[in-house]
């Protein structure tokens, strides 16, 4: 199986894929959700206990758009909204007495955003910083690899293959936006930091066992010994990340409407992940070595 023979097809699908949603991020941008933008944050304690996505739906049902829904106690629950005024709030709180009995108010607050610039700032200088330690760390753990290939370029390619899901997710998100008005928040972040380990980490599983069909097959050359590596490596891939999308597939399902778009971005990144380590990280590392390694 000569998977890596369409190395260049894999590069146009990916460029297929992102250039829209960069398209989209650069002319809509994305659309922030509350935990960007600042709004109102209502904590209300209720007679019984209610599903946080019934609750998301009455208040937004009065013209609210709300953010994020979360417990804090015992009925007690934190609702974020984009800012509202005085009437509008005794609108809610009148709207969740009639459908659930006496509610208690504990607070009302006008609040910041959860990520400011600041935040924002620190967060790209963390993921520059993170993705040069990624560089020296695959390119010291494979040092050992016979030349004429360069441990540099396996942790190089690797840092490409995590950008590359990073900007399927961001791209997909960026149409999801403009047509449909799906906000990101904080949940965004943490799906985008989760895509970005499970990237790197099936990326070095594929080139942990190129490293070691490098040594034990000297006489073949790189891209023979890819291609061997991927189908080596393919079925345990593939069934690792089936496991993980079937699962998220469920809590997409069942998981209600507050980690709905939480899970999409799992998904996506999960996916992509899996597409990337396989098939992009890889054929770019064999581009490379064809093009520069003799």
């Amino acid at each position: 199986m000569n998977l890596m023979k369409y190395k260049l097809f894999y590069f146009v699908l990916s460029l297929a894929i992102i250039l829209p949603g960069l398209y989209f991020l650069a002319t809509s941008g994305l659309k922030l959700g509350i935990d960007f933008t600042g709004g109102a944050l209502l904590e209300y304690k209720l007679r019984q206990p209610v599903d946080s996505g019934d609750l998301k739906n009455i208040i937004s049902g009065q013209g609210v758009e709300v953010g994020q829904i979360t417990s804090s106690g015992e009925n007690t629950y934190i609702i974020r909204t984009k800012p509202l005024d005085q009437e509008k709030i005794n609108s809610v709180k009148k709207t969740l007495s009639d459908k659930y009995g006496s509610v208690e108010e504990r607070r009302v607050e006008n609040v910041g955003p959860v990520i400011g610039k600041e935040l924002e700032r620190k967060a790209l200088i963390a993921l520059a910083v993170a993705s040069a330690v990624i560089v020296m760390y695959i390119a010291f753990s494979f040092r050992k690899v016979p030349r004429p290939a360069s441990s540099w370029r396996f942790g190089i390619a690797a840092i490409v293959a995590l950008i590359h899901d990073v900007l399927v997710v961001i791209g997909v998100f960026a149409i999801l936006g403009h047509f449909l008005g799906v906000e990101i928040d904080t949940l965004f972040v943490t799906a985008l930091l989760t895509v970005i380990g499970f990237s790197v980490h099936d990326t070095i599983v594929v080139f942990d066992r190129i490293r070691e069909n490098l040594l034990k097959h000297i006489n073949k050359n790189f891209t023979e010994v890819a291609n061997m590596s991927i189908v080596q490596t393919l079925a345990r891939s593939l069934n690792t990340s089936l496991t993980v999308v079937l699962v998220l597939l469920a809590l997409f399902l069942f998981g209600g409407e507050t980690i709905k778009w939480f899970v999409v971005a799992l998904l996506v990144g999960i996916i992509s992940g899996t597409y990337s380590s396989i098939f992009n990280a890889t054929a770019l590392l064999v581009w490379w070595e064809e093009r520069l390694g003799h």
